[in-house]
């Protein structure tokens, strides 16, 4: 098969399209035939050095998957609801930037009714990520007021839509006045330009001196400070990535006086068990808000997967609003 490879750590003409000998799934596995795979930020961090493979995985950059059932555990699958020729999207710990892909049988959905498998791709990392972060670390409820640090990224606007869609109120920060008006198209109560408000002080007018209930938060540093201080009372900062850095000072006293929680998670370690549960919860609760069409893929660009660099160089810009998505049908053809 052919797939992306990492050829060395560094700029994103490090990766080349190359050839690779096809995966063979195992106990509880299924093998996918892959029509696009989504890129998300992790991907680069593993591609510069600084995002070490989990034991076991694939070295093969890529999280998420969109495809064909080729074959697999029969008695797993059965178990599943699934079978050969399903069409199916995937979260996986490596191995996605390829034609075929392994995937632990609990961690595939079926592609929602209505979608591409483009925009199927574009799903389980960030769906997986925002439901186990917002919903089952900050415990966000209906009625909340919830802040988003980038709210134009592939993470954001899966938090917008699907806050939104279970009732939350939404506040955004975004780099643009473009980014914030793409913001509000879809569902955002708020959005605030980072680069000339303060967002701090903007989230707690929005809120009558209030505060924010849940705050995710993808920069970390020196955001951390601020963020506590807009936080309401017993309000929840969950920390999912730290572009800004990983030291930060804040007022413990006001952690206290507000008994907040502050607390963090990565996804890609976790065992299959894990992520299977949120298979599941998105299956319940979130799936038949895609098929309606309540919650809507943002697709900012597709690329060939031999134009993987590119797709990277995108990524890295920070221009794109939602998914950027590889696609295989040139090279299967």
């Amino acid at each position: 098969m052919k797939a992306v490879e990492i050829s060395a750590f560094g700029k994103p003409d490090v990766l080349r399209l190359g050839e690779r000998p096809a995966p063979v799934p195992g106990a509880g596995e299924l093998l996918i035939r892959v029509a696009a795979s989504g890129i998300n930020r992790p991907d680069v961090l593993q591609r510069t050095g600084n995002y070490p493979v989990p034991p076991g995985a694939s070295d093969i950059p890529g999280l998420e998957v969109a495809g064909e059932i080729v074959e697999g555990d029969g008695a797993a699958m059965a178990a599943a609801g699934l079978k050969k020729g399903d069409r199916v999207c995937a979260l996986v710990a490596g191995g996605g930037y390829a034609q075929l892909c392994v995937a632990p049988v609990r961690q595939c959905l079926p592609v929602p009714k209505g979608l591409s498998d483009v925009e199927a791709a574009s799903l389980p990392e960030t769906f997986f990520t925002v439901w186990s972060n917002v919903f089952d670390r900050a415990r966000l409820q209906a009625g909340e007021t919830l802040l988003i640090q980038g709210g134009s990224s592939g993470i954001g606007v899966t938090a917008i839509q699907m806050a939104k869609a279970l009732g939350a109120k939404v506040i955004v920060t975004a780099g643009s006045d473009d980014k914030c008006d793409a913001c509000l198209k879809l569902g955002a109560d708020h959005a605030i330009n980072y680069k000339t408000q303060d967002f701090a002080a903007e989230a707690k007018n929005l809120t009558g001196s209030a505060g924010v209930n849940v705050i995710l938060d993808m920069v970390a540093g020196a955001y951390v400070a601020r963020e506590v201080e807009c936080l309401a009372e017993d309000g929840r900062l969950v920390i999912i990535a730290v572009q800004g850095g990983v030291k930060s000072e804040f007022n413990a006293g006001m952690v206290l006086r507000k008994r907040l929680v502050i607390t963090g998670s990565t996804l890609r370690p976790r065992p299959v068990a894990f992520k299977a549960a949120i298979a599941s919860a998105l299956k319940a609760n979130v799936w038949p808000l895609l098929e309606s069409g309540a919650i809507k893929p943002v697709i900012h660009s597709t690329f060939a997967a031999a134009d993987a660099a590119k797709a990277h160089e995108l990524m890295e810009s920070n221009q794109h609003i939602g998914k950027i998505v590889l696609t295989w049908e040139l090279e299967q053809s």
